[in-house]
């Protein structure tokens, strides 16, 4: 049975589940060009519960933005194609969705915080005026209402509202981030994508930024996507992990799951290359080798050719294995039975 969303996309109630907001099945995003196409995202799935916070993990390139795009239906087209897969956002499927409704869904059921705050907010109008137009737009409240609630969302990521009448040109980078939350979080979205919230910040405004985000998103039960190539911010905001290589999520886990128990070579991979604080004189791991062309990406496992423990069997397509009822791993060698990586020795039992 059929109802209608607050957005105006239909939904099945009888195949939601309320807590689910975000369900990404099989979804694979291409870029097609005139003499090559580039395969960014290939056949990912993963869920978000409501207040649930996934961390979105990898390398430059590895399809993280690409995802969070196609969440919002803004890949670029052309060159950009969501060649399949569904994307269901509180029971609505968003690549089914007409332009009115996906305007209606972005900045209410789904916002996104830009990687660069510096760019991200718009010169010429003030702070207030941007995070009222949002108001404005999905409230229907009058201009001075959503002006009152654009400084009340000032207030809660820690500027006075006074300061609603400035330009983003006498804020410091950290304040500009704070102003790009506040818009984002201006009509308490059930879902909000980070896109590297904290890259263009230094270390100490970093983590003000980040205890603000985990404090905002526990009072208003906001489900949250952090990507970002940062283990450390993973583990201060994250409840659950997915590693993503080469477009496609090779491990995914709770926090304890990824961190605890790291199953994928790559995985290791990027532990291996965190420094150890405990012992200064070890020397760091780094993976050797480069990401593969995502023009020309192989049959087989996408990591078998930076892998030490690649076999034959790793050249050709591999099927998602569940470790547990929690633990997701994309790997060949862990069909067999007594394949186990130990991160304390480097080396593989």
């Amino acid at each position: 049975m059929e109802n209608v969303g607050a957005n105006g996309a239909t939904r099945d109630s009888d195949l939601h589940d309320a807590e689910t907001v975000l369900d990404v099945k099989d979804l694979v995003v291409h870029y097609v060009l005139e003499d090559e196409t580039v395969e960014a995202v290939n056949g990912i799935s993963f869920s978000l519960k409501k207040g649930q916070t996934l961390g979105l993990v990898g390398e430059t390139g590895a399809g993280k933005t690409s995802t969070a795009l196609a969440i919002l239906n803004l890949v670029q087209m052309p060159p950009g194609v969501i060649k399949s897969g569904t994307i269901n956002v509180c029971g609505a499927e968003v690549l089914k969705m007409t332009p009115k409704q996906l305007e209606k869904m972005r900045g209410k059921d789904v916002s996104m915080i830009f990687q660069d705050p510096m760019t991200a907010l718009n010169p010429v109008m003030t702070v207030g005026e941007q995070i009222a137009e949002s108001i404005k737009y999905h409230e229907g409240l009058s201009a001075k209402e959503s002006m009152i609630k654009a400084e009340e969302m000032l207030e809660l990521v820690g500027i006075p509202g006074i300061r609603s009448t400035e330009y983003p040109h006498q804020f410091s980078g950290g304040m500009k981030q704070r102003v790009v939350i506040a818009i984002a979080l201006a009509c308490n979205p059930q879902v909000l994508l980070a896109d590297e919230p904290t890259s263009a910040l230094d270390v100490t405004i970093q983590a003000q930024v980040l205890d603000m985000m985990r404090e905002l998103k526990d009072k208003l039960g906001t489900a949250l996507i952090m990507i970002t190539h940062d283990l450390g911010v993973v583990a201060k905001v994250c409840d659950s992990v997915a590693v993503m290589y080469a477009g496609k999520i090779v491990e995914h886990g709770t926090l304890e799951d990824v961190f605890n128990t790291p199953m994928h070579p790559y995985t290791e991979g990027l532990f291996n290359s965190l420094p150890n604080i405990e012992d200064s004189a070890a020397e760091l791991m780094p993976i050797p080798g480069l990401m593969p062309d995502p023009t020309k990406l192989p049959p087989g496992c996408a990591f078998e050719p930076r892998c030490r423990y690649a076999v034959e069997a790793c050249k050709e397509p591999c099927e998602v294995r569940s470790i547990s009822g929690t633990h997701k791993l994309l790997c060949t060698r862990y069909n067999e039975p007594e394949f186990r990586i130990d991160m304390e020795r480097g080396e593989a039992q």
